[in-house]
């Protein structure tokens, strides 16, 4: 058993799903918590997974300068979904954290109008500004 579609659902590049959509890619979704001071993703490495923020706060990270902020519903590695690219920042969680994960395969195996839909929300979002603030040049 997955995790409860309503919870992804509260994430906003969730909200849009159907129930049946949110309750077949919940059934994916990864659990887990972090500490304070873990990296939940490296500088460098290849995004292969989204995480979305549940609770608590993580700082990103651009060699020693810390360049956003991020909280509650955020996301982190959406821009991954679009084109394959070495992470440019290090996210690094500054209390405990609540996060699930989601690879990109699992989020491709959905219908192609749901995969449509959601590379959709992030191009807008990346247009917005407000898309996945470790992924900035």
């Amino acid at each position: 058993m997955g995790m409860d579609p309503n919870r992804l659902k509260a994430i906003p590049l969730f909200s849009d799903l159907s129930d049946e959509e949110a309750r077949r890619l919940a059934a994916f979704a990864t659990e887990t918590s972090a500490a304070e001071g873990q990296i939940l993703m490296k500088e460098g490495d290849y995004s292969t997974e989204l995480i979305a923020i549940e609770e608590g706060t993580a700082d990103v990270q651009k060699g020693d300068r810390t360049i956003a902020s991020l909280k509650a519903g955020d996301l982190i590695g959406e821009i991954g979904l679009l084109n394959r690219e070495p992470r440019n920042a290090t996210v690094i969680a500054t209390s405990p954290m609540r996060i699930f994960k989601l690879t990109h395969w699992e989020i491709r195996r959905m219908s192609d109008e749901t995969v449509h839909r959601i590379e959709q929300i992030v191009q807008d979002r990346l247009k917005a500004g407000v898309a996945d603030p470790a992924h900035h040049d």
